[in-house]
């Protein structure tokens, strides 16, 4: 088998695999599916949120559609390096103080050349309620693509299919619900976008019990 070929069978494999434990629904709430380039972002429970979010797009947006993702995790070992590089193709930022290259312009050059991402703007993974607050990356990449759209994606349910240092879920039905898009405006802020972002993927959660 072709080593792209093989890398496409996997990756059906896993889309396929979380669909089944998760059994997962995306709700298009406030856009539909679209090739134009776009950032998903969405909170952060698991270390399986992008596969979910991944897995839920249809096939031809999810072959244009990159997560990112911290290189200090999907780094360690070959399985992990093999599954970020080549199956989910991730673009890979370096957490850590010293950075070997400009993570906003890694994050940019997908976004120009018409692919798209998967973000969790929160930075880790949060396991209490609402959302931490969100990282200054966002709007700086907002400010380098003005053009691309923004489209906050709850996750409801995947933190406790997924609990911290879990290796397999547990099987429970999970909801992504996908909200309108949001550009940055003309001399909007940091503080303003980001708030307006959070504000946005906040309205997309169910009402508390």
């Amino acid at each position: 088998m072709a080593p792209r070929l093989l890398d496409a069978w996997v990756g059906a494999l896993l889309c396929g695999f979380a669909k089944l434990l998760t059994g997962v629904r995306a709700l298009w709430l406030g856009c539909r599916p679209d090739l134009r380039p776009r950032v998903y972002f969405a909170n952060h429970r698991s270390h399986g949120d992008f596969l979910l979010i991944w897995a839920s797009l249809p096939p031809a947006l999810r072959a244009r559609t990159r997560p990112v993702a911290g290189a200090d995790y999907w780094l360690q070992g070959p399985l992990r390096r093999y599954l970020i590089e080549a199956v989910f193709r991730g673009v890979l930022i370096n957490r850590k103080v010293s950075r070997h290259a400009d993570p906003i312009a890694c994050m940019a050059a997908p976004l120009a050349a018409g692919e798209s991402l998967i973000l969790f703007p929160e930075g880790t993974r949060n396991l209490g309620d609402g959302l931490l607050p969100f990282k200054s990356g966002m709007h700086h990449l907002a400010e380098a693509q003005p053009q691309v759209e923004f489209v906050p994606v709850w996750i409801e349910n995947l933190g406790r299919a997924m609990p911290k240092g879990s290796l397999v879920p547990i099987p429970l039905l999970c909801t992504l619900s996908f909200g309108a898009p949001l550009v940055l405006q003309p001399g909007e802020g940091r503080a303003d976008f980001l708030q307006r972002c959070s504000a946005a993927l906040l309205s997309l959660a169910p009402p508390s019990d």
